[in-house]
């Protein structure tokens, strides 16, 4: 018994320092002022700005809870600990190793400190070198992040697709919403992916290796980036869809180009034209805020075009043959069991990033 009573002793003192260090009671009190805002008929009158507010709620909500729960399951912990007999060890071990681990990943959310880490998130998946095979792997990683999302609670969309020609695609576009530092984790996977495997598209079924590349960038509001509408240029064309030609065809695909830096997003997904462009600025706002942080610039009119790399440093190696492993290049991390990484498992990656 002494021994639990220690650890509980330490563990209310670890939680008493992190809910100061965290700043848990100014929190409590933004989330009351955010959720009195969204009681007001007239925040709804600008809806972006609403749903801003309550992605936002959303967010501190959840972070709350985490913190009151661990403080309300410390508090039961004591009273149990009260009526203590050597037939509740094994459970009330349990129970604490439990809450030992809950603190330590509330302690390692201190980590997101940076001015975007709890952002959403707008992921590209863009297949590289290796044909068929690249195409596949994309297509592959991105049910990667699409399984970890399902696994974690979060909102998936994916409002951009390419599809290859045999297989996989060629791009994707995906929209991650309503988790806690989402962009703070998921900036861990921005790079180059690189995949090694027997090939099922190569007739000698012969060792490939195929590459893809995942930029991750923080969803950003229209009022935290304003973009002049004389620097864009807005296209509308014909698109088609899954099953070959006139199957799924629309007017409404819209391409938004940012003149000072030529960068460019089309969208198509929708049908309206008006969605699909309002999702293009979304990513454009999304990528011009990376290049902001890219090249230490102030202000868009500092942007110099062109001086943004179209493919970062190679980050992980995916070995399926002739051995099994996943590897990351910058921490060291790595699991042999691909297939459950494959699966959506990266958080041992994601933190083992941050431990880096």
């Amino acid at each position: 018994m002494f021994d639990l009573q220690k650890r509980l002793e330490q563990l209310r003192e670890q939680l008493a320092e992190n809910w100061q260090k965290q700043r848990v009671d100014e929190k409590i009190t933004q989330y009351a002022e955010i959720d009195e805002q969204l009681a007001s008929p007239e925040v709804w009158r600008d809806v972006e700005h609403a749903r801003a507010l309550a992605s936002q709620s959303k967010q501190l909500r959840d972070e709350l809870d985490e913190w009151r729960i661990l403080r309300t399951q410390a508090d039961d912990m004591d009273e149990l600990l009260k009526i203590y007999d050597d037939s509740l060890a094994p459970e009330l071990s349990e129970q604490l190793a439990s809450m030992e681990h809950r603190l330590a990943g509330l302690v390692r959310n201190q980590r997101f400190t940076g001015k975007f880490d709890a952002n959403n998130v707008i992921m590209r998946v863009t297949a590289g070198a290796g044909g068929t095979d690249a195409m596949d792997w994309a297509q592959m990683l991105v049910r990667m992040y699409l399984h970890w999302a399902d696994d974690h609670g979060i909102a998936t969309d994916i409002v951009h697709i390419v599809p290859g020609e045999e297989a996989g695609l060629k791009t994707a576009i995906v929209e991650f919403t309503g988790g806690n530092h989402l962009f703070g984790k998921l900036k861990s996977e921005h790079g180059v992916h690189r995949l090694v495997r027997l090939s099922p598209f190569n007739a000698d079924h012969l060792r490939q290796t195929s590459f893809a590349q995942v930029e991750v960038l923080p969803m950003v509001e229209a009022d935290e980036l304003a973009i002049d509408p004389k620097d864009l240029r807005i296209d509308t064309f014909h698109a088609g869809g899954h099953g070959g030609q006139s199957v799924n065809t629309t007017d409404s695909a819209v391409r938004v180009t940012h003149i000072p830096t030529n960068l460019s997003v089309t969208i198509q997904t929708e049908r309206s034209q008006q969605q699909n462009k309002e999702r293009a600025l979304k990513v454009l706002r999304a990528r011009l805020e990376a290049m902001l942080e890219e090249q230490h610039a102030a202000s868009l009119s500092e942007l110099r075009a062109g001086e943004s790399a179209s493919w970062g440093a190679q980050i992980r190696n995916y070995v399926l043959h002739p051995y099994k492993l996943v590897k990351d290049l910058r921490s060291g991390h790595q699991e042999k069991d691909a297939e459950k990484v494959l699966d959506g498992d990266i958080d041992p990656f994601i933190y083992a990033y941050l431990d880096k």
